[in-house]
């Protein structure tokens, strides 16, 4: 019988996945014309926000699935609206083989309210700024929507804990989107340790470059016609407008608003989720996290446009006695395990070490025989995929997908917790299962952010 709407359509799947027949991946025999399921059967996806994330990583992969749609498209920025038209799109469906045509009949809207009260939107992707994550997150969990939500889960820890109390309320299919865990070597460095093959484990070591440096306020510029100045604010305070606080009409280039601690924490926090996200995997603490934190960073001047965390210096201790060392350097290609990467992940035992590098690709190890290890899907049952077919998986099948509210909220967490520790240049304690600073009034202050009205989402 042909499911027609999106609530009878969740309802099957969740009777299927009930008995154990809703599949995990669709079946060739399953899909038609083109390898792609009739329109009734698709799952329909809106994107929330089209900027050089979404253009260069995850649009590419929902056009590709036989088994999805995307049926609207929002954005603040009018020009991107037109995605189809976009020099940087073309260029992108050419190397990834996707039709831009398919987007022709699209909805678009530059409020994703528009697009969340839509019934043929069953999932969306979040790709906005990092300040808009936990309002939007919670709104399309509170709207009945699966949601695949770029990492961080917001930007105080109070707004992740928010996110993943809605959506365990709601039992919907959530997935904090971070490919790390898909990396193949990166995966193997994480079995590796967990399997018990570099002994106990006793030492992490991790880091991320720094791009930005700093930048003094700019004057104010007029908003131009095609942005929708306000909106892109949001829960942000009122600033006047100037391209280096937003982004620029280039999609390929890297946007201002990733070094103003208005709308994102920079380098610490946003990339540096994965490799804190790695981090925790390796450690099996993704539900959890450490209890004594300290640290020390530079920052530039609170006034000035570009002010994130610069260099910074970060030391954890988990319960489990396990220290972690995170350092994000401006010039870190003097440290021993720079190895012209972006990042690396370095996990320490008694009886050897492995270390994943990103950017380029490699993994090394001590003893090398480690590099030959075959780990069975027995001995470390987490499934190697894509990230946005491992939610897209979850939401036919209605099971719990590898990376979500919960863990990513956690991951997001650990990288908070090292901005905050260098915000107040002292050690902390932290106790992971409260989610507060017991004895520390100054950081537990730092556990959430004002935001501008009508945006307040709901924390506890």
């Amino acid at each position: 019988m042909q499911q027609t709407s999106k609530t009878s359509r969740r309802q099957f799947l969740g009777r299927l996945a009930a008995i154990g027949l809703a599949p995990t991946i669709v079946p060739a025999t399953a899909l038609g014309r083109g390898g792609r399921l009739a329109p009734s059967e698709r799952i329909g996806v809106g994107m929330i926000g089209l900027g050089r994330q979404c253009i260069a990583r995850n649009l590419p992969v929902f056009m590709k699935r036989g088994d999805c749609e995307v049926v609207a498209l929002c954005d603040v920025d009018r020009q991107r609206l037109t995605v189809r038209d976009v020099p940087f799109v073309q260029a992108s469906a050419k190397r990834h083989k996707w039709d831009p045509d398919r987007l022709r009949s699209c909805f678009r809207t530059t409020d994703f309210r528009e697009l969340l009260n839509r019934k043929d939107v069953d999932a969306v992707m979040i790709s906005t700024p990092d300040h808009w994550h936990p309002t939007i997150a919670v709104a399309a969990i509170q709207a009945g929507k699966d949601v695949c939500c770029e990492k961080p889960l917001g930007l105080a820890i109070a707004h992740g804990r928010a996110i993943a109390d809605a959506a365990a309320k709601a039992k919907c299919v959530f997935r904090t989107d971070s490919e790390f865990r898909s990396i193949p070597h990166l995966y193997k460095a994480v079995a590796l340790v967990r399997t018990g093959r570099i002994g106990e484990l006793k030492r992490i070591r991790i880091a991320v470059p720094v791009y930005w440096g700093a930048l003094p306020m700019q004057p104010e510029m007029p908003v131009p016609e095609w942005l929708e100045y306000d909106m892109w604010l949001g829960p942000a305070p009122k600033a006047p407008y100037t391209e280096k606080r937003v982004h620029t009409n280039k999609l390929h280039d890297r946007p201002g608003w990733f070094s103003n601690r208005d709308y994102c924490d920079g380098m610490i926090s946003n990339w540096g989720y994965h490799p804190c996200d790695v981090a925790q995997w390796a450690n099996d603490t993704e539900l959890t996290g450490p209890v004594e934190i300290e640290g020390r960073g530079d920052f530039p001047p609170k006034h000035y446009l570009w002010n994130t965390i610069l260099d910074f210096d970060v030391h954890y201790r988990y319960a489990n006695g396990v220290e972690m060392f995170y350092i994000g350097r401006q010039q870190y290609k003097t440290h021993p395990d720079y190895a012209g990467s972006q990042a690396f992940m370095r996990f320490e035992g008694t009886e050897g070490w492995v270390c994943g590098w990103y950017g380029p690709d490699r993994l090394d190890a001590e003893p090398k025989t480690l590099l030959d290890v075959k780990i069975t899907p027995e001995e470390f049952p987490f499934p190697l995929k894509n990230e946005k077919h491992d939610f897209l998986d979850c939401v036919r099948s209605r099971s719990r997908t590898l990376e979500d509210a919960e863990v990513g909220h956690r991951s997001s967490t650990v990288a908070q917790l090292g901005y905050i520790a260098c915000q107040v240049g002292r050690r902390l304690r932290w106790d992971p299962e409260k989610e507060r600073f017991p004895d520390d009034e100054e950081a537990q202050a730092l556990l959430n952010r004002p935001c501008r009205e009508p945006w307040q989402i709901p924390v506890g």
